[in-house]
């Protein structure tokens, strides 16, 4: 953002910050993420926020809660994926629930969610993925690991306030994420769209894959990985991990996040490191009632193969369809967890179906 953006922001702004004891506040843009939110570090004397700016209108409207499954298929891809879309209810709820469970969510000091503004606490810029090979990346990995217990542990119940109600992580989400691969990935390869019956087998194979995740039963958090969690050295036991970009939230199964952590689109995570981490999760997560190792690893592979397939879709329609080149020097990344992941017999029905259709992607 040029100086003139930002002093053109903060005059649109304005008025919600002298609402809320914040008029004159400096801004100074922050790096945003993929989605059309927008984060500027606001300063006034020695107080510090984050004000967010998720415009209500940017984005399809997401899933609402009541609608049946029908419904769902007819909204779009946001409702399918259940997605919160520029929903700032979903963040300011998700944020409240983490922060009762006693993890480091930021505190969101006001919100206009008409306006699509909220003041938030400012976590600071220590991301992992900025610090990880400063520190002792281990125990990074460990703490993140302790948190996600902790979190699977407590059990909050899913967030609901009269504007949001959290949503599972189910098939019908499942499957649409895994759609994106020919919908996105294949014409960017190919140079030209899949024809019918390569997505009917697909869909064969993503349904297969999504029948066979366990139920959902705990909050996931969705995009858990070093570029989403801060290092609060001051702070105590599992609060000392930070938590953003969450608003995306479901009730899924709990490997999911261990996947996203783990196979990193936008880091390496060293085999020894992820296999560590892996048991590490499991030694602690044989404390909570009904946990099964076997099943859960089994939920991991599914779902890695799951999210992998759904980010090279999501990284190819960031490329073409929004002119965001950069994320295509992601790829070759996401396609190596994506070979490995195939190799696993839970992916045997992917596998096959890449063998077929996209055999550079098998593994």
């Amino acid at each position: 953002m040029t100086t003139a953006e930002n002093q053109k922001a903060g005059h649109q702004f304005e008025p919600f910050l002298a609402a809320h004891g914040w008029a004159g506040a400096q801004l100074r843009p922050l790096a945003g993420d993929a989605s059309t939110r927008s984060y500027q570090r606001a300063a006034l004397g020695d107080r510090k926020a984050v004000l967010m700016h998720a415009p209500p209108a940017a984005e399809s409207a997401p899933c609402p809660p009541d609608a049946s499954p029908d419904q769902r298929e007819t909204l779009g891809y946001n409702a399918m994926a259940r997605l919160a879309g520029p929903n700032l209810a979903a963040f300011t709820t998700i944020a409240e629930t983490l922060n009762a469970a006693g993890l480091s969510a930021p505190k969101v000091y006001a919100a206009d969610l008409s306006l699509g503004l909220a003041l938030i606490e400012d976590l600071g810029d220590d991301l992992f993925a900025r610090i990880a090979d400063k520190v002792d990346e281990a125990a990074l990995y460990e703490a993140a690991i302790d948190a996600l217990i902790h979190l699977h542990k407590e059990r909050p119940a899913a967030p609901a306030s009269p504007l949001y109600r959290m949503l599972d992580y189910d098939e019908t989400a499942l499957k649409a994420e895994m759609a994106l691969l020919p919908e996105w990935y294949w014409p960017l390869k190919k140079g030209e769209a899949a024809p019918r019956e390569a997505l009917a087998g697909f869909a064969e194979a993503a349904e297969k894959i999504a029948r066979a995740v366990t139920k959902p039963s705990v909050v996931v958090l969705r995009d858990y990985h070093a570029e989403n969690l801060l290092w609060l050295p001051d702070r105590k036991g599992v609060a000392r991990v930070g938590l953003i970009d969450f608003q995306d939230g479901l009730v899924g199964a709990p490997a999911y996040d261990l996947v996203s952590l783990l196979e990193d689109a936008r880091r390496d995570v060293g085999a020894d490191l992820a296999a560590a981490m892996i048991e590490r999760y499991c030694a602690q997560a044989k404390a909570i009632d009904g946990f099964d190792e076997a099943r859960f690893l089994s939920d991991y592979a599914l779902l890695a193969a799951q999210r992998n397939a759904k980010i090279l879709g999501v990284f190819a329609r960031l490329a073409k369809r929004d002119g965001k080149a950069r994320y295509l020097d992601l790829l070759p990344r996401v396609e190596a967890h994506f070979r490995k992941d195939l190799a696993r017999d839970a992916a045997a029905p992917m596998r096959r179906w890449i063998e077929e259709h996209l055999p550079e992607l098998a593994p």
